[in-house]
């Protein structure tokens, strides 16, 4: 693959796509796990993100904790971690009136005009809108239900946008 042609992005969250909010015997919490939510992990979703045709990065509050403790929970290997930047009151009154998420900014200038697909529980039209205005690549917003996380309905719509690009 030369640098000409480079594959999309997919940049991850960890709370709610892969650490579901919702109750079931996979997501008990158990005495084993490091941090009791990681019990809810569900491991095959490493492979299945692994198998997909993009790169996949971090876009997560956890940033570098995510390779440590969830990367090796699911099968991944340590992936790259978008790094937030330190909150700043230029963009602030704007992303409020527009109902910004405070990562969408950061995401658009990470990827620099890629391709790039997110998910993520807090996901609104706002942040869609937004970035199809500021974004030169193409861009899949993908809201992901905190209360399940990751399923295979979300699984078909990544896999059919990335093989797309």
């Amino acid at each position: 693959m030369t640098d000409q042609v480079k594959r999309p992005l997919l940049f991850l969250d960890v709370d709610g796509p892969l650490l579901p909010f919702g109750q079931g015997p996979q997501r008990e919490p158990t005495a084993a796990a490091f941090h009791p939510h990681l019990a809810r992990l569900n491991p095959e979703v490493g492979f299945r993100l692994a198998a997909l045709p993009c790169e996949l990065v971090w876009a997560t509050t956890w940033e570098d904790e995510a390779n440590a403790e969830v990367a090796p929970r699911i099968g991944l290997p340590r992936l790259p971690v978008v790094n937030w930047p330190e909150p700043s009151t230029e963009h602030e009154h704007e992303d409020q009136w527009f109902g910004l998420h405070w990562k969408t900014r950061a995401l658009v200038q990470w990827a620099a005009g890629r391709s790039f697909a997110w998910v993520d529980d807090e996901i609104t039209d706002a942040d869609r809108d937004w970035v199809s205005l500021h974004h030169h690549g193409q861009a899949l917003l993908h809201h992901v239900e905190s209360s399940r996380g990751l399923d295979d309905a979300d699984f078909t719509v990544l896999d059919t946008w990335l093989r797309a690009r």
